[in-house]
């Protein structure tokens, strides 16, 4: 049987100092034979796509309010529409990349983002209001949001395809975990660095910040990407096929169900890009650094924290893990309500990331046992669904919250709707375990 030296000393029951060389030296050589160099191109990608992500995301209300005089209300449509659209064009995007290869569509993907964001960072620029000056502000950003969104729908389906055919069998699991781990990383730095240049350039220029790191990863892509086929893969399936699968997931009640409340966990979660940002500029200090106390808290925990809690909440049963992660993400509003301040927010939000890393590992755990046989590819694409399902309500929802609540000069009743939503999301979820386990008891008897 083959081992690697780590596996020797390891097994031996002690490591000396002068051997730690050799064990790393080990580890170092199982990571480049476990993962393909493109490996590592698509996940840098991955890095400076989030990064662009985020940090405009973390700006866009205020930017949309503030810069360019939308409402609160309409801030929220528009976010809606665009956050919904990025998550649920990746089912048909897939589709695409599959045909294209990843190569290609990482191209038009960085292609179209990059131009997106300058687009939208544009309108708010002086050198270009007599150029936007005869539009509808409102239909001229929708339209730019839209193509936005086309472009990003396939760095998902890129990415995370690049991860199952440039990891082997023994490395998949770590590799979908560096993938998770760099995400994050992208949404700490984004949105600080979008902070760094808000605060001496104006949010506009966040947008720029936005396009030239999508720029880059085009140029990396070009320069540095190798296409990695599956060679075991069959034929990549039509968008025909697509529509029927997407009948047939709707089909499933019991997984339909699970989705609907998923996506009420995910508003209460998107409301720290759409309510937190207004009411810290507005009632808090309106020069305060919003961005890095929502990214240091939240990504920032889960960078910190998702090991640890990962082996603490390990042997839960998986439903009772995704309960538990209802709850505790839940007190992100119970915990700011009491008492809004930059402190309670960030204790929220740390709050909340603590229920996404109990949860988040076991949803996709729990997708795969709910499938029928033969089925766990298909619900595994539509796992995403929830989060373009509270994207599309919970954007809208939020902004009209918050502007309703700010006119009745009671803005505290913001965070009693939020909470409410916590409560249902997570009294939902135990209904949802109980009726399902009786029924599960019940067809084993």
């Amino acid at each position: 049987m083959e081992c690697d030296g780590y596996t020797v000393l390891h097994a031996r029951g002690s490591i000396t100092h002068s051997e730690l060389p050799m064990v790393l030296s080990s580890r170092l050589a199982s990571l480049r034979e476990g993962f393909h160099p493109t490996f590592w191109v698509a996940n840098g990608m991955e890095l400076f796509e989030r990064l662009a992500y985020y940090g405009q995301q973390i700006v866009f209300m205020i930017y949309l309010r503030n810069k360019l005089g939308f409402t609160e209300a309409e801030a929220g449509q528009l976010s809606g529409i665009f956050g919904g659209l990025i998550y649920l064009l990746p089912i048909l995007g897939g589709t695409l990349a599959d045909k294209w290869g990843f190569r290609r569509a990482f191209n038009i993907a960085f292609s179209v983002l990059a131009l997106g964001y300058f687009l939208i960072g544009s309108v708010g620029m002086s050198a270009f209001a007599g150029f936007y000056g005869n539009f509808s502000l409102y239909w001229l950003l929708l339209a730019f949001l839209v193509l936005t969104a086309f472009g990003g729908s396939f760095i998902k389906p890129s990415v995370l395809g690049t991860v199952a055919v440039t990891s082997t069998e023994k490395s998949k699991s770590l590799g979908f975990a560096i993938y998770y781990w760099l995400v994050n990383v992208g949404a700490l730095l984004g949105p600080t660095i979008a902070y760094l240049v808000r605060d001496s350039l104006g949010n506009e220029f966040v947008y720029m910040v936005s396009t030239v790191s999508c720029l880059a990863m085009l140029i990396v892509n070009l320069l540095l990407y190798k296409e990695v086929r599956n060679v075991h893969a069959g034929a990549p399936e039509s968008l025909g096929k697509k529509f029927t699968n997407l009948f047939v997931v709707l089909g499933n009640i019991k997984f339909m169900v699970f989705l609907l409340i998923y996506s009420l966990y995910w508003i209460i979660f998107w409301q720290e890009f759409i309510v937190i940002p207004y009411y810290i500029t507005d009632y808090i200090n309106k020069d305060a650094p919003y961005e890095i106390i929502q990214s240091w808290a939240g990504a920032g925990a889960i960078i910190l924290l998702q090991i640890p809690v990962n082996r603490l909440t390990r042997n839960l049963p998986v439903r009772t893990a995704i309960l538990v992660g209802f709850a505790i993400s839940s007190l992100i509003w119970v915990i700011i309500g009491i008492a809004p301040s930059i402190p309670t927010i960030a204790a929220g939000i740390v709050a909340f990331s603590i229920g996404e890393m109990i949860q988040a590992p076991r949803y996709y755990e729990y997708v795969s046992t709910i499938a029928p046989p033969g089925q766990q590819g298909l619900f595994q694409g539509y796992a995403f669904l929830p989060i373009a399902i509270a994207r599309f309500v919970g954007d809208p929802l939020g902004g009209w919250l918050y502007q309703t609540s700010k006119a009745a000069g009671k803005p505290e009743m913001v965070w009693f709707a939020l909470i409410g939503i916590g409560v249902l999301a997570t009294v939902l979820m135990a209904v949802y375990n109980v009726v399902v386990g009786r029924y599960e008891t019940g067809a084993h008897t």
